[in-house]
């Protein structure tokens, strides 16, 4: 039997959104007040879905306080508090939430054995969320 288990976390980042290859007025048309040279931040919710098959003996798809810890370790320590135009993993992308909801996966894939990451999914505000399954 496969199941489904999500997990919410929560950080707190700043970034501004700024592309090399445009101009800066390209860059104010597409990022608007979010290409702010002093950056803003959100408080992000981190939503983890992995998938697996039911261990009979435990009766869970995947051990939670493993799963806390890789996420801990790989994604929270990392990115909470900081500038995500300062990480490594943005050096090439604009740090947009579409591409930290990407990054996030990319951290935790094959992370999370036996299960597998299915999605994560990632709310910039209440009124923005994006999804990226690994495609």
């Amino acid at each position: 039997m496969k199941a489904y288990f999500g997990r919410r976390y929560s950080i707190s980042a700043s970034h501004r959104l700024h592309s090399d290859h445009l101009s800066a007025s390209e860059n104010r048309v597409a990022y608007g007040k979010c290409n702010n040279p002093y950056g803003h931040g959100h408080n992000y919710v981190v939503e983890v879905l992995v998938a697996g098959p039911v261990n009979p003996d435990t009766g869970m798809a995947v051990d939670l306080a493993a799963l806390d810890s890789v996420v801990r370790t790989r994604v929270l320590d990392r990115f909470d508090h900081t500038n995500l135009n300062l990480d490594l993993l943005f050096t090439n992308r604009v740090p947009t939430t579409e591409n930290l909801c990407r990054a996030v996966f990319e951290l935790l894939d094959g992370a999370v054995s036996p299960a597998l990451l299915a999605q994560i999914r990632v709310e910039e505000t209440e009124n923005n969320f994006f999804e990226y399954s690994g495609s």
